[in-house]
């Protein structure tokens, strides 16, 4: 049976797929630019009630957006936003809480192995997308070269041997963000396997709205909330809910419709990249020598697992066999 989302029109699919990497891009600017200001505006409030206001806000938003899609949600579209949702507020949850705790370049390198995770966890049939291929030597290859990029950056002293092996560096809020990397890897994977099947106006509305759900029930049992109502944090509860959140995701819900799961994977992982100018621009947190070249390495793993799985995608798709 046809996806109810299949291009009508087979001559735009070009043009799509253009515009889909475009607007992405543009997502990934938005969030690399946000690990700075949330990082500023936990100073007033605690991680995981910014968290709650955040995706509240962008619920709202995106209610009134798309309000009018509301009656024809089914079952099946429920729980997959639903399934969605979940591992969204994991990762936030694991995100935010570690951002506190560690800094905002460090935290965006570290939640860019989403990227790696991605294709690693896809070995699994019941975990890979749809159309997706199995890991190849490259994403182990990759993997290899981002655990040691992860070791230089949150461990830099750890290649040293001065009176033994040392683990300098690396803090509970380094840990906090693996585990954020891994929420994120699940969330763009089942993402993968619902953005053909379900419109992208209602998989952004649930799950932004799960997400929402979840951390409210979470928030009491996790957390004593605490608030200052400042300008900073006005400021980035707004752009994080409007821009990097409703926005957002409407953007890759829609963009993951036209895009291979590995070119998505790709682009995101621009993201550290402008975390790190930012960081470096307006708080003045630059990486030492062995933190620099970790994150290089983290980049370099990246490309590795992802790099070649793209190539062999789009050759899959440009195919005459594969083509409308």
């Amino acid at each position: 049976m046809d996806s109810p989302l299949a291009a009508k029109d087979p001559q735009s699919g070009k043009s799509q797929r253009l515009l889909a990497h475009l607007l992405l891009l543009a997502v990934v600017v938005v969030w690399g630019g946000s690990f700075v200001l949330v990082k500023d505006a936990l100073s007033d409030i605690s991680p995981l009630l910014f968290n709650l206001i955040r995706m509240a806000l962008a619920s709202v938003c995106l209610i009134v957006i798309y309000r009018r899609h509301l009656p024809a949600l089914s079952a099946q579209t429920l729980a997959g936003g639903a399934v969605a949702g979940f591992f969204l507020a994991l990762g936030y949850q694991f995100q935010t809480s570690g951002l506190a705790l560690t800094t905002p370049s460090k935290s965006a390198f570290l939640t860019g192995l989403t990227v790696v995770l991605v294709p690693l966890l896809s070995v699994m049939p019941a975990v890979r997308a749809p159309g997706s291929l199995r890991p190849g030597w490259n994403a182990y290859a990759g993997a290899a070269v981002a655990l040691l990029g992860i070791t230089l950056l949150t461990a830099p002293g750890v290649l040293s041997r001065a009176g033994g092996w040392r683990m300098a560096g690396i803090n509970r809020g380094d840990l906090l963000t693996l585990g954020c990397a891994l929420s994120f890897a699940f969330h763009l994977l089942t993402l993968a396997h619902l953005a053909k099947r379900i419109h992208f106006e209602q998989l952004a509305l649930l799950q932004i709205g799960f997400c929402t759900l979840f951390m409210g029930i979470s928030l009491p049992l996790l957390e004593h909330p605490r608030i200052y109502l400042t300008l900073r944090l006005l400021v980035a509860l707004l752009v994080s809910a409007v821009l990097s959140t409703a926005a957002a995701f409407t953007i890759q819900s829609w963009a993951q419709q036209h895009l291979a799961a590995s070119h998505t994977a790709l682009i995101l992982a621009g993201e550290p990249v402008f975390a790190w100018i930012t960081s470096l621009l307006f708080l003045h947190e630059g990486l030492g020598q062995s933190q620099a070249l970790g994150a290089l390495l983290i980049l370099a793993g990246i490309g590795l697992t992802e790099l070649f799985t793209a190539q062999i995608e789009t050759n899959a798709l440009l195919s005459p066999t594969n083509r409308p």
